[in-house]
């Protein structure tokens, strides 16, 4: 297989690293231990936090991050709920990177899932593994944690397989390079990578010397020729479209810290704005010309229409999933699509490798800014959820969403799990400045818990608003514990737990009476004085059955303000769907059942 043109100009810049790592060897050489220098360079990249449970191969390394005057270490309550954590920190400072750490072989093998998450969803996450000695790496005695067969491996080969880069530290001669190595390839590569860190490396002496290099998060440079042949052909099929355009953002503009770069395209060139699912909030939905969001068939009628009827789209940062693309039903002929990726970019049916949206979005801000005028005379249909007039006192979906729509404010935080609530807020416009957090792609139910720590955590760092999970009775009882994380850090998370008597989205999909998409029920108002908070005085806890409840909780200034963790139980309807998820499950049918018809 020949080497693409990113990943020739991955190792160029590598090399260039060594070359520059190599004329300051003459310097002053100031000696660090491997842990310190890796915890210095997390700390370069902005790293304020770490998440993981310790073991013995790993607490070594957790006397050098607990002792380390800027990096807070954050037990949690077991594995899997840390890499959700490092997942949700990562997205909400898109700039750093997450960090789980764990030990070897039952710890790592723990958090697994939510490290394939992160790889699946281009989330940026650092797995470190404390794993026994060098000495014990290569003599394979039996040893505890192990599989008992001398397959000491056997863990790495699985973490090869949903990680974009892996090192193993066995000697001290290469281990800041290789300690260089992954984390570059974390930030440019935007994927987990995995670092095994063996116990008698720990404290080993080393250089400090490349410290004073820092890691650089440039991406390849796309080639100069064929970069301007893709602008001529961009600008000229532009033109041919008459100003009939419109812009769909996904989730990899977002992936790839693309959003300044998109927010100039779209409000210089005024073309009509719309995001996917896992794009929503990578432009902001108070944006004038923003239209909503489009998910194929399960979009809105106004949405739907006015994309499926422009002349060109101009897609930047697609992925087209199932469910995020409403099950494959987007009408959008090849012909009609210019897609920018991070590393190529599709021109009707032309593919041009190595040429990556960041670098080419401002320039093609700058050739297509002449279409502002025509474009502004687009109608662009405005995200609008009214809170309908209903006949009844219960809380039924097609109220929830439109109401708490009204309770978002700029800068929150809001984080939707997998299944109705994922579905439900779609039509919601939310506030400028917020950040949406979902697992469309993956879809891990629970992951939104761990999540939320670790984006209160770096909503907290950044001085952000307030974080705001939704999330089924469910999902919750998989990764329930770290509500005590939560606790114990005293953070202060909104919590709405929708109770409709176990897995809406499963009924939905096959199953609507069968008892194992039945759960049992808990008090949920009593979970966070058991989970930690044991005097009370660190959380609040409601239970809302009626709309009248709801509107007077929501309507609450101390509730508003979100000064301590609250959890409100919300009473819904066994079988009550929104409307989206419904429509969802119909197109998953009936594709179930067109491609059954072609095996």
């Amino acid at each position: 297989m020949q080497p693409s043109q990113a990943n020739l100009e991955s190792e160029v810049v590598r090399l260039r690293r060594e070359l520059q790592a190599l004329t300051i060897a003459h310097e002053e050489d100031d000696q660090i231990t491997i842990a310190n220098y890796l915890l210095t360079r997390l700390e370069q990249l902005g790293v304020t936090s770490v998440f993981g449970v310790p073991g013995d191969f790993n607490m070594p390394l957790l006397d050098y991050v607990e002792d380390h005057p800027k990096i807070q270490w954050i037990g949690d309550c077991n594995e899997l709920n840390a890499a959700y954590a490092a997942d949700g920190y990562a997205r909400v400072k898109p700039h750093s990177i997450g960090v789980v750490i764990t030990t070897f072989g039952v710890g790592e093998l723990s958090a697994i899932n939510g490290i394939a998450g992160a790889f699946s969803e281009m989330v940026r996450v650092l797995h470190i593994v404390g794993v026994p000695s060098t000495v014990q790496l290569k003599t394979r005695p039996v040893l505890h944690h192990t599989l008992g067969d001398a397959r000491f491996d056997v863990y790495t080969k699985a973490a090869e397989q949903v990680t974009i880069s892996q090192a193993m530290l066995m000697n001290k001669v290469h281990a800041a390079a290789e300690i260089d190595r992954v984390l570059t390839d974390c930030i440019t590569r935007t994927r987990p990578v995995y670092l095994s860190f063996p116990t008698d490396m720990v404290s080993e002496k080393i250089s400090a010397k490349r410290l004073k290099l820092p890691l650089s998060p440039a991406l390849p440079r796309n080639e100069p020729a064929a970069e301007a042949f893709v602008l001529d052909e961009i600008t000229k099929i532009v033109d041919e479209a008459k100003g009939n355009i419109a812009i769909l953002v996904d989730a990899c503009a977002v992936r790839q810290n693309a959003q300044d770069e998109v927010k100039d395209f779209v409000t210089t060139t005024r073309f009509p704005v719309y995001t996917s699912p896992m794009g929503k909030t990578a432009v902001s939905e108070e944006y004038e010309r923003y239209g909503g969001v489009y998910v194929g068939s399960i979009s809105h009628p106004a949405v739907k229409e006015s994309v499926e009827k422009a002349n060109l789209i101009l897609s930047i940062g697609a992925l087209k999933s199932d469910f995020n693309t409403g099950m494959f039903t987007y009408r959008i002929p090849t012909t009609h699509t210019i897609e920018l990726h991070s590393d190529h970019t599709l021109v009707r049916h032309a593919h041009f490798p190595g040429i990556g949206m960041k670098a080419l979005l401002p320039k093609l801000t700058s050739r297509l800014s002449k279409h502002h005028l025509q474009a502004s005379e687009l109608v662009v249909p405005r995200p609008k959820l009214d809170v309908p007039v209903e006949h009844t006192d219960v809380i039924t979906q097609s109220y929830f969403w439109p109401r708490v729509a009204k309770f978002f404010r700029k800068k929150d935080v809001i984080v939707a799990e997998t299944g109705t609530s994922n579905f439900g807020i779609i039509d919601v416009p939310l506030p400028a400045q917020s950040m949406f957090l979902s697992q469309i792609l993956y879809g891990s139910i629970g992951w939104s818990v761990g999540s939320t720590l670790g984006a209160a955590i770096a909503a907290r760092d950044q001085e952000l608003g307030r974080v705001i999970l939704f999330v089924g009775d469910g999902s919750m009882q998989l990764t329930v514990q770290e509500l005590s994380t939560m606790v114990h850090q005293q953070l202060t998370p909104i919590i709405f737990l929708l109770n409709n008597s176990g897995y809406n989205i499963e009924r939905n999909l096959h199953g609507m009476n069968r008892k194992y998409n039945d759960i049992a029920n808990w008090k949920w108002a009593s979970l966070l004085t058991t989970l930690g908070d044991v005097d009370g005085t660190l959380s609040r806890s409601y239970i809302v059955r009626d709309k009248t409840g709801l509107d007077k909780l929501l309507d609450d200034p101390e509730f508003y303000n979100a000064g301590k963790i609250q959890l409100v139980e919300v009473a819904m309807g066994k079988y009550d769907t929104p409307r989206a998820l419904k429509v969802a499950a119909e197109l998953s049918q009936k594709y179930a059942e067109q491609s059954a018809k072609q095996l």
